[in-house]
């Protein structure tokens, strides 16, 4: 379990360092990705229980039984289908980038007057 806390926190961490560091607009949106992948890790790792069972199963309910909280799995469904949404219009604005001012370059585009 400590395992799941370690990953999520390190891909958390690539996630910023990328975004912060890398000039390269792909570099940043893969940046963007990988930190959202940590965060959803790291919710579905605090809603788990070992030996829980789905809240959905209440006939198979035994004495003594608990079940999983379903909280975090909703919120990490809803973060994934919007981190796939940000995904995908963030790639569609580095391709209009691209179009535009002829180069992926952060600094360059900065740069740039147009």
């Amino acid at each position: 379990m400590l395992l799941n806390y370690i990953t999520a926190f390190l891909l958390m961490i690539f996630g910023l360092y990328i975004m912060i560091f890398k000039k390269n607009l792909m570099k940043i949106v893969i940046g963007m990705t990988l930190f959202d992948s940590g965060i959803n890790l790291l919710l579905i790792s605090i809603g788990f229980r070992a030996g829980g069972t789905a809240p959905i199963f209440i006939s198979d309910l035994k004495e003594g039984a608990f079940f999983v909280d379903p909280v975090p799995q909703a919120l990490t469904l809803t973060s994934i289908v919007i981190g796939a949404c940000v995904t995908a219009l963030a790639l569609s604005l580095v391709i209009k980038v691209k179009q535009h001012y002829g180069t992926i370059d952060a600094d360059k585009v900065r740069r740039l007057n147009g």
